[in-house]
């Protein structure tokens, strides 16, 4: 009898260069990391923010449901409305990223009140 681990269904994709995110006032909130891409339809779930942190030290990485961030080309980086306390009381990491299976994407997504993605396929 053989127990099949099952596979995550998102991969991280990281950004090769810093791509802003502001506050809707203009405020400078952070950038982001990476993208959580489900690898069935090839559709970005999560940003992966990165905040603070100085010469790459001391960073921390807070997951974000993409529906959260809109792009402004004028500005050239995406706006988040949410508080940065708020974003800050978040699911994060500083150094062992977590396994985002369906239980962590559920857990990001109820912290910010968002539509929670069905991972599985099916």
């Amino acid at each position: 009898m053989t127990t099949e681990t099952p596979t995550l269904l998102l991969v991280q994709s990281t950004v090769s260069h810093t791509l802003k995110v502001d506050s809707r006032d203009g405020d400078t909130v952070g950038s982001v990391a990476a993208f959580m891409v489900h690898k069935g339809t090839g559709r970005a779930t999560h940003a992966v923010l990165s905040l603070g942190g100085f010469l790459g030290m001391g960073k921390s990485f807070y997951p974000l449901p993409f529906e959260l961030l809109q792009y402004d080309p004028v500005r050239d980086a995406y706006v988040v409305t949410i508080d940065k306390r708020v974003l800050e009381g978040g699911p994060s990491w500083a150094n062992n990223a977590p396994s985002f299976d369906q239980a962590y994407a559920d857990r990001v997504a109820s912290y910010y009140g968002a539509a929670k993605d069905v991972l599985a396929e099916g």
